[in-house]
């Protein structure tokens, strides 16, 4: 199982992010061990002092595609979910300015909190599936699949090209304005629609 993360996917954050629109989707890997069990904290890590919470929907792959044409890309994926792509946001920035991978800034243990998955045949609206994320009960981000810059279909699609989509890997696929640092006892509450799928107490 494999991680597989959107960059630059929303118009609105890559506004305050001050950054190009990227021509092609911006993909990224994190490992198995940047998930967190339900219910687990997450525990910012000492080598950086501004963690930031990115809310995205991600998509469960169920079968697997290689060379993936959008038009079939539909029938890779039959559930949905919420997750965090906790980022260190300063070894971000100096990985950017070196030229550098961005790895040590995004795939480091715990940097990927994910909910249960929901069946998309639940929901209404397939194509504009409105997500959000609360810090200490205020909103801070939310928006809908319709304002993604590039659709799943023409995500997946685009990743099998470079990478062979397994059963169970996960799609996370971008995330709009909003993001911001979380402080220990924080707490992150993630929404699908108007149910609550993911809680994250920050130690």
């Amino acid at each position: 199982m494999k991680i597989i993360c959107i960059g630059r996917n929303y118009r609105d954050h890559i506004s305050e992010m001050n950054s190009p629109v990227p021509e092609e989707p911006l993909f990224f890997l994190k490992p198995e061990t940047a998930l967190i069990r339900a219910g687990l904290p997450f525990f910012i890590p000492d080598f950086s002092s501004e963690i930031h919470h990115e809310v995205e929907l991600v998509i469960r792959i169920c079968k697997i595609g290689k060379h993936i044409q959008p038009r079939f890309a539909h029938t890779y994926f039959r559930e949905i979910g919420v997750g965090i792509d906790f980022t260190a946001r300063d070894l971000q920035r100096e990985c950017i300015q070196k030229g550098l991978p961005w790895e040590k800034a995004k795939a480091f243990d715990g940097s990927a909190p994910v909910s249960r998955m929901k069946a998309l045949s639940g929901l209404n609206k397939r194509d504009a599936i409105a997500f959000s994320l609360k810090k200490n009960g205020e909103t801070v981000q939310q928006s809908t699949s319709s304002e993604m810059i590039h659709s799943f279909d023409q995500l997946i699609a685009h990743v099998s090209r470079y990478v062979t989509l397994k059963i169970g890997d996960l799609l996370f696929t971008g995330t709009p304005a909003g993001v911001g640092k979380v402080e220990a006892g924080d707490r992150l509450e993630a929404y699908l629609e108007e149910e609550k799928m993911l809680q994250v107490d920050i130690r």
